[in-house]
């Protein structure tokens, strides 16, 4: 099958996001200028570069998140784990902007170190960010945040031997449709050139 997007798919459901998988969540927590917070998930995210360590991660729609940012210049990037999934989903509702997200979904808060905002307390790890951009993308509608993070939260229990192991908390990833997928195992492949 071959299909150019601005003709469509012909199929039931758009195949895009199922064919770009598995892509992290980004679960990304933000504060109003007057203190309101948000925590919503994002899967189009992830690590752009290493020094200095950056993130991005983008939105349909100019949403709270992104509003909120825009305002602040900072935000959070909290890992979601397996374990957390529930909680996780009960944030993808389209609350309005006076509901605070973290008290609906039952998720426990802590004050970031760097930043003014909440991180969610028992993810697994969280980047604090300050905002570099908001890129407009073509649609009218996207729009692409990138940060560079300036503060890395990991929880101890998911360090082993001096790494960061994802065996220990399993993370979970977003595929297509309504589906997801969680990490359980792992290997190594050597570089030829190491």
């Amino acid at each position: 099958m071959f299909y150019r997007p601005e003709d469509g798919h012909g199929l039931p459901h758009n195949p895009f996001n199922a064919i770009v998988t598995p892509r992290p969540i980004a679960w990304v927590s933000t504060r109003k200028a007057k203190g309101q917070e948000n925590l919503a998930p994002y899967s189009f995210f992830n690590a752009v570069a290493y020094t200095p360590p950056q993130v991005m991660f983008s939105s349909t729609g100019w949403k709270d998140s992104v509003q909120n940012i825009s305002e602040t210049g900072v935000f959070c990037v909290n890992i979601v784990e397996y374990a957390a999934r529930d909680a996780m989903n009960i944030t993808t509702t389209h609350f309005p902007p006076e509901v605070d997200e973290f008290s609906e979904a039952g998720i426990a808060r802590v004050e970031c170190e760097t930043i003014p905002c909440s991180r969610v307390a028992d993810a697994p790890a969280a980047l604090e960010c300050r905002m570099t951009q908001i890129i407009p993308l073509k649609g009218g509608i996207n729009h692409l945040v990138l940060g560079e993070v300036v503060g890395v939260h990991m929880r101890d229990n998911c360090l082993r031997d001096g790494r960061f192991d994802v065996t220990l908390f399993q993370p979970l990833s977003r595929l297509g449709y309504r589906d997801y997928a969680r990490v359980t195992e792992v290997f190594e492949l050597a570089r030829p050139d190491d």
